[in-house]
């Protein structure tokens, strides 16, 4: 039997049992069921194997955009650690420099080279030209040694030559050297300082035999030297007075600190490819057979940086010696005089791939690079690429939950659905009718459980919710709950529902907004716009001692109402957009420091700096809210908004009296054209101040609360329906002053 069937009979059986109607959760198994059908024959189970296309195509455009990013970060700290690097090299070089300089130039060194000099020179004519006799001049090498000790003893020099000005070497700290001038690796050094230059050359071997570092005689060691020329009276270059120093002293150390991560290195090396440094790898070069197996053996002056054309460590051999290997990529560059920065790989000594950067110093002949194992500096991609592979393996198990859960989600969805819908229930609030839906949230008129008060109802879009949006939510709640005027909105409640949906309850207003005023009963009388306008000064000087600034008065954001017995009553809305002025924090949460508000009525400021707005700039916007009352048209009309945001800044405004061809009373327009004023300076400093202009205008206190209640007797029912709620007088759009406002809570 096909159990198919017998479901089917079951169903047939329950469908409709006398006396027993279907209920609400029957019927949505039904539905659900019904739907499940459809998604299974449309193939649905498809989707995760798309799903898994799509995480491809997404993770081969995160790791590029990743890699991308680690390139400009690796290639800005090489580019950083070597500048760091070389300055020190340099600081070191110009300090050994100028120790060489004092020495040369101290006056019983010089007193001591220049009898020196003038005894040889008499000896040779006495003796004619020849090797130079020790016993002769010993008494002149012996004061020369002791003017020179301290220096050395404070430098740590190790020893020191006195060459004259044929490059002849006329003393010295090894006696074995005097007399010699046919040592061709002095001449780096020697040939430049006799030009005048003090010069330090790059660490070579020594060609006589000296003290190592561990105490052994040999010739070979490491050494380099610093020279500078010895002037006579007449500053011409007599001779040249050099010192020698240890490369792994300071020279090395200062390269040493250049190692980033496990296999970041710095090291130096001259114009034939020798390494003029230690390596940081030196006990696996000495494996690799690149280093000698000796007692002491350092990559210094015995390592080529030559390519192998194949990573060593894992076992690649090269065909030929090393001697006829190529140098590598960086060296190549650096040798041929060009510095740069390489992030997408080549192969080291080793034979690694590493990523690094170079710098060749003509001044000192070598160059320095700063390098890392490509390995190491890519791996977080290396960790991505593995967590997308285990995404599409998570991918390929869901999807068959995916098709196992499809019922359950569907019904799921439908009973939210049907909740959401038949509740209109938000804690002691009942749901009446919707308002209006923005980009922010959904405005609802709503009744008090209790008090049967109506109230409008701001819901936060729960596709909105994040965490910055809640905090914008609350913090238009906590800003304008801190507001009592009476021309201010009020705000009752504020609460969160058991679903977690955020929403406030706020005063419910059934009038128009001034946008509709004008636009519906044309420009409006002086002694109407004044009577407007202090109103509105009144709502923000109490925001304004607060510290705040609306940032976006214009007139859809002005209610105009008949409250209780009052006709005329403004209302100021949407202070979501409020800039804390001694709250950077604060402020940084509306529209991410951007330009906020309604270019109609920006000041120049707002417009040119943003984050300069204070008080002033929504005096600016008064003022051109009176405008647009006053004259039914805005201060400035244009063909786009950069064109508007142009004449904000650089145009002065008609005056009012021009724009309506008749006339206006001076101490108002006087008051609507400082309010305009491109400097703040030259505007209101506050509205209260403003409130005192308008008061001196002849029409300060003409308009009557008869006129008023006759024009609300005339006209009320062209723009507030049978039943007050937050739509326009046609009922079939939110109100622009009061819905569309508080949905968005953002600028149009």
């Amino acid at each position: 039997m096909n159990p198919l069937n017998l479901f089917r009979r079951m169903s047939r059986k329950s469908a409709h049992p006398e006396g027993i109607h279907m209920t609400w959760a029957q019927s949505s198994i039904v539905r659900t069921a019904t739907r499940t059908g459809v998604l299974l024959k449309r193939q649905t189970w498809i989707f995760p194997i798309l799903a898994i296309l799509v995480l491809a195509t997404l993770a081969f455009g995160v790791r590029r955009a990743i890699e991308s990013t680690m390139k400009s970060n690796l290639q800005s700290q090489l580019q950083t650690l070597l500048n760091v690097e070389t300055e020190m090299l340099e600081t070191w070089f110009g300090v050994q420099s100028s120790n060489a300089e004092a020495s040369a130039n101290d006056f019983q060194v010089r007193e001591a080279i220049y009898n020196l000099l003038a005894e040889l020179e008499q000896t040779e004519a006495n003796a004619g030209a020849g090797a130079i006799k020790l016993p002769t001049i010993a008494e002149s090498l012996r004061k020369l040694k002791t003017e020179l000790e301290p220096a050395m003893s404070s430098h740590q020099y190790l020893g020191y030559v006195v060459f004259d000005k044929n490059k002849r070497i006329i003393a010295a700290s090894q006696e074995d050297l005097v007399g010699r001038k046919d040592i061709a690796e002095y001449e780096q050094f020697a040939l430049p300082a006799l030009e005048g230059h003090t010069a330090i050359s790059p660490p070579f071997p020594s060609v006589t035999i000296m003290k190592d570092q561990y105490g052994r005689m040999r010739t070979g060691v490491p050494t380099m030297f610093v020279a500078a020329p010895i002037r006579d009276a007449r500053f011409q270059v007599v001779g040249v007075l050099a010192f020698r120093m240890r490369p792994d002293l300071e020279f090395t150390r200062i390269l040493q600190l250049g190692r980033i991560g496990e296999s970041g290195e710095t090291y130096a090396f001259d114009k034939s490819g020798r390494m003029v440094s230690n390596s940081r790898f030196d006990d696996s070069l000495i494996l690799l057979g690149l280093l000698p197996d000796t007692e002491h053996v350092q990559s210094l002056l015995n390592l080529q940086v030559k390519d192998p054309g194949g990573n060593l460590l894992l076992g690649y051999r090269p065909a030929v010696r090393r001697g006829e290997l190529p140098m590598t990529k960086m060296a190549a560059a650096a040798i041929s005089g060009s510095s740069g920065v390489d992030v997408n790989g080549y192969r080291d000594y080793r034979g690694v791939p590493v990523i690094g950067a170079w710098k060749w110093l003509p001044k000192y002949g070598l160059g320095v690079a700063t390098e890392i194992d490509a390995d190491e500096a890519f791996r977080p991609l290396s960790i991505l690429q593995w967590t997308f592979w285990g995404l599409y393996l998570l991918l390929g198990i869901c999807s068959v939950a995916i098709f196992i859960f499809t019922v359950i989600v569907a019904r799921l969805q439908r009973q939210a659905q049907k909740s959401a819908i038949e509740s209109q229930k938000l804690g002691q609030y009942t749901l009446e009718k919707k308002l209006g839906t923005g980009a922010m949230g959904v405005v609802y008129k709503g009744v008090h459980a209790v008090l049967r008060r109506p109230t409008a109802i701001k819901l936060l879009n729960v596709d909105k919710v994040n965490d910055g949006s809640i905090k914008r939510f609350e913090r238009e709640v906590q800003i304008t709950c801190q507001l009592n005027h009476p021309n201010t909105v009020a705000i009752y409640d504020y609460g969160r529902t058991a679903e977690g949906v955020f929403y406030y309850a706020m005063e419910y207003l059934d009038g128009i907004d001034l946008q509709t005023l004008v636009e519906r009963y044309g420009p409006q009388p002086e002694d109407r716009v004044i009577h407007i306008l202090r109103q509105i000064c009144g709502s923000l000087y109490e925001a304004h001692s607060l510290g705040l600034v609306h940032r976006d008065i214009k007139p859809a954001n002005i209610m105009f109402n008949r409250r209780g017995s009052e006709p005329d009553v403004v209302k100021v809305l949407d202070f979501g957009l409020v800039k804390a002025v001694d709250d950077e924090k604060q402020s940084g949460l509306t529209a991410a420091n951007g330009l906020t508000g309604t270019p109609l009525y920006m000041s120049p400021e707002a417009i040119q700096t943003p984050q300069s707005v204070d008080a002033r700039s929504d005096i600016y916007a008064v003022g051109a809210v009176g405008y647009f009352l006053l004259t039914g048209q805005p201060v400035f009309n244009a063909a786009n908004i950069v064109e508007l945001c142009q004449m904000h800044v650089t145009r002065h405004p008609e005056t009012p009296s021009s724009r309506l061809g008749k006339p206006v009373s001076t101490e108002l327009e006087s008051a609507l054209m400082a309010c305009l004023e491109k400097s703040r300076s030259k505007r209101p400093q506050t509205t209260r101040d403003l409130i005192l202009l308008l008061s001196r205008c002849p029409a300060a206190n003409s308009w009557s609360l008869e006129e008023a209640d006759a024009w609300w007797g005339r006209h009320e029912r062209s723009h507030v329906s049978p039943s007050p709620s937050l739509v326009s007088d046609s009922g079939s759009k939110p109100a622009e002053g009061y819905a569309k406002t508080f949905i968005n809570g953002e600028p149009e």
